[in-house]
């Protein structure tokens, strides 16, 4: 019987070139024509322990082909919604120029490839890279009007400087609320050991923080976790693949117990995606090497392609 995965060539996952879901392939920052651009930032030189995250780009991608199958979007019987048709189209612009023990010069690149996309009308995608390729991205929206940023971390990442450290993994939620066009932060997850000092709390808090942890997630529930994000904000959401338990997601630098499951984040984006214009997004802190089954990889190629199918969905593709 002909079906729609009868057309063109087969493409298993391992044949070809690893692009993110095996997505058109376009160096040229001057020529995207697409509605996602997909940016790889390698970088983890502001890492505090363990390095890894400059592999995470790659490794994501490579994940990202056991999604490739088909030709006209991926159906789910749930919601009865054929997610990232055709009509979608995301092109990987490859990766931002990372120059070795130079975190300025190397987030001046990420810079650039997220201004490039916003300049071409798609939503940026950077895939990480530690947690400081986030300033660069935030940097890039200073012409793009207020913006309310979703948080999705084991660690609040609150610390304004340590040791004359101002850029480094630990720094981003801080230097984002410094923005004027950052309106707050809704920061869920956070949990345990932190990476930021009592003081850093009270200063998110006084900043416009909403820090919620998983415990306190849970006890809400979605629905009442996303009426804590202001109505008709625009969203930028930042997720550190350590917001999730490292039963499920080993590998990454810094893992923190206690952390949320699939669905709890799954639905969460979901609800935010119906609910508010989603203007961008990165994925943070994949360090491939600590997980050998490469189960974290695909945990996270799999949460962006849903992600980026319920942000379209809401748009109204077909």
């Amino acid at each position: 019987m002909a079906n729609s995965y009868d057309s063109g060539r087969l493409d298993l996952p391992f044949v070809g070139i690893s692009t993110f879901g095996k997505r058109p392939y376009q160096p040229d920052w001057n020529a995207l024509e697409a509605d996602v651009a997909i940016l790889g930032a390698p970088f983890d030189a502001g890492t505090q322990w363990r390095a890894g995250a400059r592999f995470g780009p790659r490794g994501v991608r490579e994940a990202s082909t056991l999604f490739s199958f088909g030709h006209a979007g991926a159906y789910d019987h749930e919601d009865d919604v054929t997610y990232l048709p055709a009509s979608v189209r995301i092109v990987d612009m490859g990766d931002a120029d990372i120059i070795h023990t130079d975190i300025e010069g190397s987030h001046a690149n990420i810079e650039a490839g997220v201004r490039a996309a916003l300049g071409a009308g798609a939503l940026p995608v950077v895939i990480g890279g530690d947690h400081s390729v986030n300033i660069p991205c935030i940097r890039a929206f200073d012409d793009q009007g207020d913006i309310h940023i979703l948080q999705i971390d084991a660690h609040l990442d609150f610390v304004d400087e340590r040791h004359g450290v101002r850029h480094g993994h630990g720094n981003p939620m801080r230097r984002a609320a410094e923005q004027p066009y950052v309106t707050g932060l809704t920061q869920v997850g956070i949990r345990n050991v932190s990476s930021t000092a009592r003081e850093g709390y009270a200063d998110a808090r006084s900043m416009g923080s909403d820090i919620i942890s998983v415990r306190q997630a849970r006890e809400l529930g979605t629905q009442a976790l996303l009426a804590r994000i202001p109505v008709g904000a625009r969203i930028y959401i930042t997720l550190d693949i350590d917001a999730f338990c490292p039963s499920i997601a080993p590998g990454t630098g810094t893992p923190s117990h206690g952390g949320f499951l699939y669905y709890e984040v799954l639905e969460l984006l979901q609800g935010v995606a119906q609910g508010h214009e989603i203007v961008g997004i990165d994925l943070v802190e994949v360090a491939p090497d600590y997980d050998p089954t490469g189960s974290t990889t695909v945990l996270a190629a799999q949460v962006l392609l849903n992600l980026l199918g319920f942000v379209f969905h809401a748009r109204g593709a077909e």
